[in-house]
This record gives C-alpha cells, structure tokens and sequence, in this order.
C-alpha cells in the first residue's frame, strides 16, 4: 500500500448540511489545508451510481441515445443507475440493464473501473461493469430513458468522444477504459 505524507492531508474541522433532497446534498466543510488556512468549502454529495458495459459478438457496445436538459444536448450514453439501499453495485448495472433495454446481462460482470468524475467538489461514486454476453428479454420498462437504443462498434468510441457525443464521464471514463485494456492486452500479446 502506497503510503502519503500525512502533513499534505487536510484536515476536516466539521460539516454542515445546507440543502438535501433525494437527489443531490451541499454540504459546507470547514477544512484546514496544510498552508494553516482556514475556509468552508462547498462538497455536493450524490448517490452511487451503477454503469453496465454489454459489448456482443461483433465488438458493439449497447448505448443509449438521449436528450440531456441540464447540458441541452443529445448523445451517447452507457446504461444506469444510482444504487439502491442493500443492492450490490454489479446486481444495480444488471437491473439497469434490463429496465432501460430490454437486454439481460448473462454470466458475472467484470468490475472495469470505480471513479470520482469530480474529486474536487463533488463526492459521486461510480462502479462500472463489463458484460460480454446478454440476451433480448423484451422492451425497456422505462420509455423516457432513451430516445432509441443502438449497438455502437468499438472502433467508433474514440470518434465519437472526441465529437464530444458521448455524455458524461459514467460513459467516457468505462468506455476508454475498456479501450485501453483491450490495446494493453493486444500489445502485451505481441
């Protein structure tokens, strides 16, 4: 385990709720950075979040395509959700899964990647799982989730994030993460 030096933490003096609702929580955090300063600084905190990658045969990732208000913008998504109380992250991408698409996850997942998009000021996790292998079991559930479905290959990801048509980082991060390992596997094979 990597050890830091424990003079650059900052030290955290209390905290103190200035809004909550189901959805999003500001907090102001009296923190105290190794210079002696001291300040309250904003933290939004949000839930857990579940992110289902389903690649098929022919290398094409299920995406969503989706209007996005607070951003006015259509593109590209992964599928899911925020973590519900007592539901493990991988069965959340599952069910998110099946409820936005219609397709079932078969087999266990690969856990890819958990990341903070924001570390900075918002305290946002995200696990992202990685399925090879689903199977059509009927309709989305939930109509408002995507204006359509598509299978979107591999090799246009890249494409298609620099176009800036790929939304948020619950999409990019899995995405070119899956992109990497895939190239460090097929380099490391040579």
């Amino acid at each position: 385990m990597t050890e830091y030096p424990e003079e650059l933490r900052w030290k955290v003096h209390g905290e103190r709720t200035i809004y909550d609702n189901r959805w999003v929580k500001l907090n102001l955090v009296d923190v105290e950075p190794p210079d002696g300063s001291r300040f309250e600084h904003h933290v939004v905190k949000l839930d857990h979040v579940a992110v289902a990658l389903l690649l098929n045969e022919r290398e094409e990732v299920l995406t969503l395509w989706r209007y996005r208000f607070a951003v006015d913008q259509w593109g590209y998504e992964l599928i899911g959700g925020l973590v519900e109380e007592g539901e493990e992250p991988a069965a959340t991408a599952a069910r998110e899964a099946e409820e936005e698409t219609g397709w079932r996850p078969i087999g266990e997942p690969e856990h890819i990647v958990k990341f903070q998009p924001l570390p900075g000021i918002i305290d946002a996790p995200v696990d992202a799982y990685l399925w090879r292998n689903s199977e059509k079991v009927g309709e989305p559930t939930d109509g408002e989730e995507a204006a359509r479905l598509e299978w979107i290959p591999v090799e246009r990801v890249l494409e298609l994030v620099h176009r800036g048509e790929v939304l948020g980082s619950g999409a990019i991060i899995p995405l070119l993460y899956y992109l990497a390992s895939r190239n460090a596997g097929a380099s490391n094979a040579g």
